[in-house]
C-alpha cells in the first residue's frame, strides 16, 4: 500500500458499532486500535483497497457529521457490497455532472461517505 498523504477522521461514539458498518458492511479491516487504558475512548485505523480512515471516540478529535471522498476503481462493486450487506444507500451510483460516479452511504455516527470512480473523459 502506497503512503496515503490525507487521512480522514470519524467521530464514533459507539467504536463497535462503527465496526459493524465499515468492517462488516464494507470491507475495511482494523489496522491498528489505540487507547491510553481499557476504559478511555478508542481510536483506530481502517483500511480497504489502500484507502484508511481514523474512527475515534475522543471528544477533542473531530465533530460527528463528516464529509470524505474515497476514489476507488470501481464504484458498482462498493454498492453490490453494500446492498449485499444491508447497508442503507443515501444515493446512487450516479453519473454527477462533474465527472464522476458516485454512491453516497451514511454512517451510523452521521458521517457522510462519497465512494466515487471517475468518469471517462472525452
Amino acid at each position: 500500500m502506497s503512503l496515503q498523504r490525507v487521512v480522514p477522521a470519524f467521530r464514533s461514539a459507539d467504536l463497535a458499532r462503527s465496526r459493524a458498518f465499515y468492517l462488516e458492511g464494507l470491507g475495511f479491516r482494523v489496522d491498528w486500535e489505540w487507547r491510553e487504558a481499557p476504559e478511555l475512548p478508542g481510536f483506530l485505523q481502517i483500511s480497504c483497497e489502500g484507502l484508511a480512515l481514523y474512527l475515534t471516540q475522543r471528544a477533542g478529535d473531530c465533530a460527528p457529521g463528516g464529509l470524505a471522498y474515497l476514489y476507488v476503481d470501481e464504484v458498482g462493486r462498493w454498492a453490490e457490497r453494500a446492498r449485499e450487506r444491508g447497508l442503507a444507500i443515501e444515493s446512487g451510483p450516479l453519473d454527477q455532472p462533474w465527472g464522476n460516479r458516485e454512491l453516497a452511504l451514511v454512517d451510523p455516527d452521521g458521517n457522510r461517505l462519497v465512494i466515487a470512480t471517475p468518469l471517462p473523459r472525452g
